[in-house]
Parts: structure tokens; C-alpha cells; sequence
């Protein structure tokens, strides 16, 4: 059969895994697999930097169910990946992240760019090995890609030594590995359905917490009939807006803070008690709250909060299950209950205080006024990134999505720097759909340069830089004297060049009125936009009852 180089049974390793793209930054010894995997018919897609590369691929991963792919060089650019890689470990993410590394035979010799490279991904990864045999390729990326897919989801890394990729073998001799098919929905088990709907019909002020779980095992449709045929109020995570349409009339997103703080029976659905429900403790949450749990890792039952009831196993097959007890003993929570009506009317209130804000936040305008215009300029499908701290937290609650899996942001990890890379990986995979990435200027800066890529791919992405001149905010009038705050940025850049520079168009929006014909013009080009729109430094958001973050 002939001689193969090992990046070409790499590429075709990654082809039978139902591999369709791969991002990544090329150099030693790398460059080989990403030719040989647009040889194979895998679109490469080539970054700026390692980080926004494997933000991309996981965001991949995260959309299309199988692990995406970022392929990063030896030594810093292995170690550069590092942070976006642990990102997809705190999110349950799959991801395969191929780095190359010293030639085998010269470890511990000080080669060219040698480093601990396994080391430094094993904490995050749910497996970190260093390729020992060209011929076993395939069956490394199968294992990898088993092990990624397994729940719960992750990250794994291949360390390839440079003398593997480059050099090449008998084909006679490849180990080619088969498909690996995505794991098997297994059920919880029919008694914690049965302990679920008990704990679950005892509430008086019940909740359901949904989470980005949900969207990433599809199971957007038994959740909406789950929340409807239990008439109970929901509330959606971040990246769980979209799995029911936002506008839906059980959504609490506008009471969030009241929900949670009187809510005695919490249905956990995809979600986690982390640092975004406040660990499912006092003052944020009642001490004698019960938590009902859905999850598909039995490691997570019961973390910071006692378990009332578990359901362990996938979430379209469990939801699938309660609606089936539902058909056989129909329930419904009581809709003239004190409970809802005290809900409606906290939501309304906050809605009511949103709305007053909007076009009233002074000259320049603020964060309210901003984010309106782009959500009234958008189509109910869009594609949002959200990332920066006030713009996020605003953006949350003002920007709405209807479709699930057409929105990402922080997550779980609060990681700064991802926007960008997301935002690629976004418009490869809802190919044809405009991605509207809002960032901070801060959030911007860390991989800004992105733009580039996504103009040299003609990719639909506009960027919304909400421009406060720096970390949480920095009047123009603080820049005096010899020390700069740590948090400021310099007054007056102008973003939108730096689309312009790059090939795509840019705009500079200072109003409501400018922004609106900003977002018109930008969504209807083929390639990416960005519009600059420069804010009061001091806004802020509406009064909130608590810190963002329980101490």
C-alpha cells in the first residue's frame, strides 16, 4: 500500500470521527496535519492566537454534540491554549486538542520549544497522553474522542510528538479505528422519577432552574412540555436562553433575584449549584430549600446542597420519563396560586424599571440604550455572543433568544477573551446565520485581532463593542497626573478601524438613531462588520439587591 506520513493518518483518523473543521495556528511541527486535513476535506480554519482558536473548537463541540478540534505548536503555543482549554473542562464541553511536541527521542535534551505539555492540560482534562506510536494514531483519536464524548463531557489532549507527524510508516501497519458513535441515552431510574414529581408536588413555591445542560443534550422540546404541563415558573441559565423562547409566559428571568430567594423546591435541570446560583445557599437561596436534581454525572449530586430527589442519567430520556408519569397521573401546579401572582407581579416591577432606563440614561448614552437597539434590530434567529462584565450581565437580561443553542457567552468558567473565538466557531457551524458578537472593550481587547480571520473567511459576524474606556468603567477625567487606574483604557480608540484595517466594515455609533442604522446596514453585508459604540463610563446597571457575586 505504500508509505503514509503520520499527519496524514491523523487527518483521516479525525475524517472517520465525522470530523468538519479544525482551528488552530500552524508552525513546527503542525503545519502537515492541517494540509493533510484539507486534503482530507475538513475545513482548517487558521486563527491568530491558540486561545481564540480552542475557544472556537469547543464552542464546536458545545453546538454540534461531537468534540471539536484545535490544532496548537509545541512549548507556548500548546501553553497558550491552556486557559481557553480548561474553559470546556468547567463547562462539560467536548473537545479534542491536538498539540504537537518534541521529537520523542530527544526528551529531556532541551529540544526546540520542549515542555510539560501533558502536565499542564491533565488537571482540566478528562485524558492528557503523549502519542507513543505512529501506527496507533487512529486508535489515540478514537479513545479521544470516546473519552470526550463520555458524559460528562470534556476536554481531552493529544500530545504529538513532532518525529510522529512528520515521519511516516508501511500503511500496512496503521491500527484504523472505527467510528466512535455518541454514547447511549440511558434512563434515570424509574423510582427517582416517582421521589421527583413527590418532592416536586409538595412545593408551594416551586421553581425550574434550566440549564445549558439541557440545550447540549437536545432536550429543548421535553423541557418546553415538562414546563408546560407542570404550569410551574422557569428560569434559564445564561446559555440555557433559547432551549423555551424567552418571551415564553412561565419564563422569570425578570424576577430572578425574588425567585430564587423564595423559592422552596428547586427543579435542577442541566444546571449546577456553582457560583451562578449562589452554591444554592443563604441569603441568595432559602436555608431550607429543597433541590431536585437532573444530571448525567452522579459526581455532581448533591454538591453544596443536600439532594431532596436524583435523577442520574440523560436529560431527554429522563424529561421523556417524567412526562410520561405526567400522562399517567396528571398534575398541575395550582395557576391562582400566591405564589405566581407574587412572581408576575416582582417581574413586572423589574421589567417596568428596565424599560424606564432605556433612551433616558443621559449623553453618551449607557448600557440600556445600546442593547436595546440591537435587540430590536435583530431577527428572532440570530446568533448572540456576549461576553465583557457589564455588558454580559446587562446583556442577559436584555438581549432575549428564541431558538436553543444560539447563544454563548462566559459560562460557567467567567472566562474574559472567549467572544471572539466563539464567535468564529459560532458562524461555522449556523452556517448562513448572522452572528452578532457584543463585547466589552476590555473583553475585546484580548483577541481582537480574530476580526481578521473572520474577514479573510467572509464570516457573518458583527461585533458590538460597548466601549466604557476600560474594566468596569473610567471617565476621560481620571486620566491626569502620573499613575493611570489599573482598570482604565484609553479614551477615544477607535475600534471600528481596526475591522476597517482588516478588510471588513466598520462603524462608529454615538446614538440610538446611529445604532439603529448601524445594525441595518451591517446585517444584510456578506462578511464581518463591527460597530464601535463608545458609552457613559459610569453606567451602570438597575439597583440590584445583591452583589453579583455572594460572599
Amino acid at each position: 500500500m505504500g508509505e503514509i506520513s503520520g499527519a496524514a493518518i491523523i487527518a483521516r483518523a479525525l475524517k472517520t470521527q465525522g470530523v468538519k473543521s479544525m482551528f488552530g495556528v500552524v508552525g513546527i511541527p503542525v503545519s502537515g496535519i492541517a494540509s493533510a486535513a484539507q486534503r482530507e476535506g475538513i475545513h482548517y480554519y487558521g486563527m491568530r492566537h491558540e486561545m481564540p482558536a480552542t475557544y472556537a473548537a469547543q464552542a464546536v463541540g458545545y453546538l454540534e454534540g461531537r468534540p471539536g478540534v484545535s490544532l496548537v505548536v509545541s512549548g507556548p503555543g500548546a501553553l497558550n491554549a491552556v486557559g481557553a482549554f480548561a474553559n470546556a473542562w468547567s463547562n462539560r464541553w467536548p473537545l479534542i486538542l491536538l498539540g504537537g511536541a518534541s521529537d520523542s527521542m530527544r526528551m529531556g535534551m532541551g529540544d526546540f520549544q520542549e515542555s510539560e505539555q501533558v502536565a499542564a492540560m491533565a488537571p482540566y482534562a478528562k485524558w492528557a497522553i503523549r502519542v507513543e506510536s505512529m501506527e496507533r494514531l487512529p486508535a489515540y483519536i478514537a479513545e479521544a474522542f470516546r473519552k470526550a464524548l463520555a458524559p460528562p463531557a470534556g476536554p481531552v489532549y493529544l500530545d504529538l510528538p513532532g518525529n510522529h507527524i512528520m515521519g511516516s510508516t508501511d500503511e500496512e501497519k496503521v491500527q484504523w479505528a472505527p467510528h466512535v458513535p455518541n454514547p447511549p441515552r440511558l434512563p434515570s431510574d424509574p423510582r427517582s422519577v416517582e421521589q421527583a414529581m413527590e418532592v416536586l408536588k409538595s412545593a408551594e413555591q416551586p421553581l425550574i432552574v434550566v440549564g445549558k445542560g439541557i440545550a447540549y443534550a437536545r432536550a429543548e422540546e421535553e423541557m418546553q412540555r415538562f414546563v408546560e404541563r407542570t404550569g410551574i415558573p422557569y428560569l434559564a441559565m445564561p446559555m440555557a436562553k433559547g432551549a423555551i423562547p424567552d418571551d415564553h409566559d412561565q419564563s422569570v428571568a425578570a424576577a430572578r433575584s425574588f425567585v430564587l430567594q423564595n423559592t422552596d423546591v428547586i427543579f435542577l435541570a442541566g444546571a449546577r449549584l456553582n457560583w451562578q446560583l449562589h452554591f444554592g445557599l443563604p441569603p441568595r437561596l432559602r436555608p431550607d430549600v429543597k433541590v431536585i436534581q437532573l444530571e448525567n454525572n452522579p459526581e455532581e449530586i448533591g454538591v453544596n446542597v443536600p439532594a431532596s430527589a436524583a435523577l442520574i442519567g440523560d436529560a431527554k430520556v429522563s424529561l421523556g420519563q417524567l412526562l410520561d408519569h405526567l400522562d399517567q397521573h396528571p398534575w398541575q401546579f395550582p395557576q391562582d396560586s400566591e405564589w405566581l401572582q407574587s412572581v408576575r407581579a416582582n417581574a413586572r416591577e423589574n421589567e417596568e424599571l428596565v424599560a424606564g432606563m432605556v433612551g433616558h440614561d443621559g449623553d453618551p448614552i449607557g448600557y440600556y440604550t445600546s442593547l436595546i437597539e440591537v435587540k430590536n434590530a435583530v431577527p428572532r434567529d440570530i446568533v448572540y455572543v456576549v461576553e465583557g462584565e457589564g455588558t454580559m450581565a446587562i446583556g442577559r437580561t436584555v438581549l432575549d433568544s428564541y431558538h436553543p443553542r444560539h447563544r454563548l457567552d462566559a459560562g460557567s468558567f467567567g472566562s474574559m477573551g472567549l467572544g471572539a473565538g466563539f464567535a468564529v466557531g459560532a458562524a461555522v457551524h449556523h452556517k448562513g446565520k448572522r452572528v452578532v458578537c457584543v463585547q466589552g472593550d476590555s473583553a475585546f481587547g484580548f483577541a481582537g485581532m480574530e476580526v481578521e480571520v473572520a474577514a479573510r473567511y467572509k464570516l457573518p459576524i458583527t461585533w458590538v463593542v460597548i466601549n466604557n474606556n476600560g474594566i468596569g468603567g473610567s471617565p476621560v477625567d481620571r486620566f491626569k497626573g502620573e499613575h493611570l487606574p489599573p482598570n482604565a483604557l484609553t479614551p477615544g480608540i477607535r475600534y471600528e478601524k481596526v475591522m476597517e484595517g482588516m478588510g471588513g466594515k466598520g462603524y462608529y455609533a454615538t446614538s440610538a438613531e446611529e445604532i439603529r442604522a448601524a445594525m441595518k446596514e451591517a446585517l444584510t453585508l456578506d462578511g464581518p462588520s463591527l460597530i464601535h459604540v463608545p458609552i457613559d463610563p459610569l453606567s451602570k446597571r438597575k439597583p440590584q439587591k445583591f452583589g453579583w457575586l455572594t460572599r
